[in-house]
């Protein structure tokens, strides 16, 4: 897995520790002029040998040309036989499984997997004193997602190993690659939770959208939602426009009966109760029953012609696990 990370304190340790409970073997992450305490948690991950870690001091979120360094190194100093391109507010949810066996069940001909993602709903501010972790409070999720300007949110892609890949800004596709990108069903999808509190949005689009100002290579609409919001903030409208992204209790219940929102504890129930905190991360026992899904069919599943049976047979059982 490559992660790139600039200020992600509340999640960085959470993410780390879920993947590699969730299969994956190594993290190949970059910190770009952090100054809170992600340093700290990417260094002490490093220390047991589960994470390499590279120092970009450049200012200007050249994501696709950081990924792609590390994309490659992954494939050739480490051998990854996949590399999942993550942010640290991405959590890639297997739909049967863990990653590994999921990525192992890919055809060889193909070489691209794409993963859907669905934004989980911002959380209200806790009570004085109140210690939940931030997946706890953020189980709700939607069921249509869009990004900050309305339009689809689009996936994610994972892929083969490759040494001379190269890897589109924001991670959605390959901008150079000879791998074919499987068709039909999606076997992992993205918990996508961008908006946690308003200081991690505030300092995200503060320093964000000032690095994607500086930098002069990427067209104006390459990065287009965080630029906006940058702008937003800039004219004093940021603090507005998160509020009214924060449904209150009321506005929740209204969601969940309209089919806007489901309650899905998943996450939360892995994090709390599955995850290992500490080395061997990976638990080799069958996976503890997690609570019910209320919503049992994949909106993202669109089935191919020219799948082959084994391969659509895989992904109908996960869709029914979805």
């Amino acid at each position: 897995m490559t992660l790139l990370v600039r200020d992600e304190e509340d999640i960085v340790e959470d993410h780390l520790v879920y993947h590699l409970n969730r299969g994956v073997d190594f993290v190949v992450a970059t910190d770009n002029k952090s100054v809170d305490g992600t340093r700290d948690v990417l260094d002490r991950f490093q220390r047991l040998g589960y994470v390499e870690v590279i120092d970009e001091p450049d200012d200007t979120y050249d994501q696709w040309r950081w990924v792609t360094r590390m994309a490659r190194r992954a494939a050739i100093e480490h051998g990854a036989d996949w590399v999942i391109n993550s942010d640290a507010d991405e959590l890639w949810w297997p739909k049967t499984g863990d990653l590994r066996s999921v990525l192992e069940a890919v055809p060889a001909r193909y070489g691209i997997v794409a993963a859907p993602r669905v934004n989980l709903v911002p959380p209200l501010d806790p009570p004085s004193g109140d210690a939940q972790p931030w997946y706890e409070r953020m189980a709700l999720r939607e069921t249509t997602s869009r990004n900050s300007l309305g339009a689809p949110l689009p996936p994610k892609v994972c892929h083969r190993g490759e040494p001379d890949v190269v890897v589109e800004q924001g991670n959605h596709e390959l901008r150079v690659s000879a791998l074919t990108p499987a068709p039909g069903l999606h076997p992992i999808v993205i918990f996508h939770a961008p908006l946690r509190s308003w200081s991690q949005l505030e300092n995200k689009m503060v320093k964000g959208g000032a690095a994607y100002a500086r930098n002069r290579e990427l067209p104006a609409t390459v990065g287009d939602a965080w630029r906006s919001l940058h702008d937003l903030h800039a004219s004093g409208g940021l603090r507005e426009w998160y509020d009214a992204q924060v449904p209150d209790d009321r506005a929740r219940r209204r969601g969940i009966e309209e089919g806007r929102f489901i309650l899905d504890r998943r996450l939360a129930h892995f994090l709390a109760t599955r995850a290992r905190r500490e080395p061997p991360f990976r638990d080799p026992s069958p996976p503890a029953a997690a609570p019910a899904d209320p919503a049992r069919a994949d909106p993202h599943a669109r089935p191919a012609a020219r799948t082959s049976r084994r391969w659509l047979g895989r992904m109908r059982a996960m869709r029914t696990r979805w």
